[in-house]
């Protein structure tokens, strides 16, 4: 299968980041490569380094940037990993990094992989399919149903979270559930048919949930937040698209933070200066125009938040 990932917000991510020719630059999340065209395109003296955790995507980037590549090195990694991939390939502080969650349309796509609740493949929905992590399948059909309740409810912001997991229970008593649609059956199961005509996609949250738990999501997200913005040179610019409110509200509050500088010890008898590390790029976030929601659907969800290291 091809991997054909459409870059969301490209030219707003661009222009953000405030490219400079000879700068040094790490797309974290390369996938397809169509964000790191955009930043190679600008460089002459300058170079990027493209990380991702899914050697599929990996490989797509190599081709889509096949003829920059004496401006590009790769690196299979999750990003977590992010400061020691820049201290190996450029031993300095960058410019710009960008990171751009969530799954790719390719990934979403291809039914092998598990993320997709409209067809059928093995429930995996590992990111990096050589890691030795639990799939969806494994959680499924081994946690408790207190423990499914709380990842639906707490990762996947489902209101029916307690049913559905009594549901997989039951049903795993009977035979194990080995794949995307054996899972969207009972969660439809699950789902009073009154509700399930008036929202989307009955499986849609749930999905959402057991890749983040797979995946380890939002940890993962606030170590590698953290590790980027030691990497930065003063000047330089942090960049992530986001597609869901969970990971939005991670980047949100990583950046309010880094804004108001570290907390103070209680009791001091005079309120120090505290310097803060940033300044927002934009005090709102950046969302798809019309025309690009009308022509990329997956865009609708996408926030672009930016700040400048101080």
């Amino acid at each position: 299968m091809e991997f054909n990932h459409i870059p969301v917000l490209l030219e707003e991510t661009i222009a953000s980041l405030d490219v400079k020719p000879d700068g040094l630059y790490v797309d974290a999340t390369v996938g397809g490569g169509g964000h790191s065209r955009a930043i190679v395109e600008q460089l002459t003296e300058g170079r990027l380094l493209a990380m991702d955790q899914d050697e599929e995507a990996l490989a797509a980037a190599r081709q889509t940037l096949a003829p920059y590549a004496d401006k590009v090195s790769y690196v299979h990694d999750n990003f977590r990993n992010i400061a020691h991939a820049i201290d190996q390939m450029f031993a300095a502080p960058v410019d710009g990094i960008l990171f751009d969650i969530g799954v790719s349309s390719y990934q979403l796509d291809n039914a092998e992989r598990g993320f997709s609740y409209q067809e059928e493949g093995v429930l995996d929905m590992r990111m990096d399919q050589n890691a030795h992590e639990k799939t969806a399948r494994d959680i499924v059909n081994t946690y408790s149903e207190s423990e499914l309740t709380q990842i639906f409810y707490q990762y996947g912001e489902e209101r029916w979270a307690k049913r559905i997991a009594a549901f997989i229970v039951d049903a795993r008593n009977t035979q194990p559930l080995e794949t995307s649609t054996d899972l969207v059956r009972i969660i439809k199961q699950a789902i009073p048919k009154k509700v399930r005509m008036q929202d989307k996609h009955p499986a849609r949250r749930i999905f959402q949930a057991l890749r983040i738990e797979v995946n380890h999501e939002l940890d993962v997200l606030e170590e590698a937040l953290d590790a980027a913005i030691t990497r930065l040179k003063p000047g330089g610019r942090l960049a992530v698209i986001t597609f869901h409110s969970l990971e939005d509200r991670v980047v949100k509050n990583r950046f309010r933070e880094w804004e108001q500088g570290p907390e103070l010890p209680p009791g001091l008898p005079i309120r120090a200066e505290v310097e803060s590390l940033v300044r927002r790029v934009n005090r709102k976030p950046i969302v798809a125009s019309e025309a690009e929601n009308e022509s990329n659907p997956r865009a609708r969800s996408a926030k672009l938040r930016v700040v400048e290291k101080k």
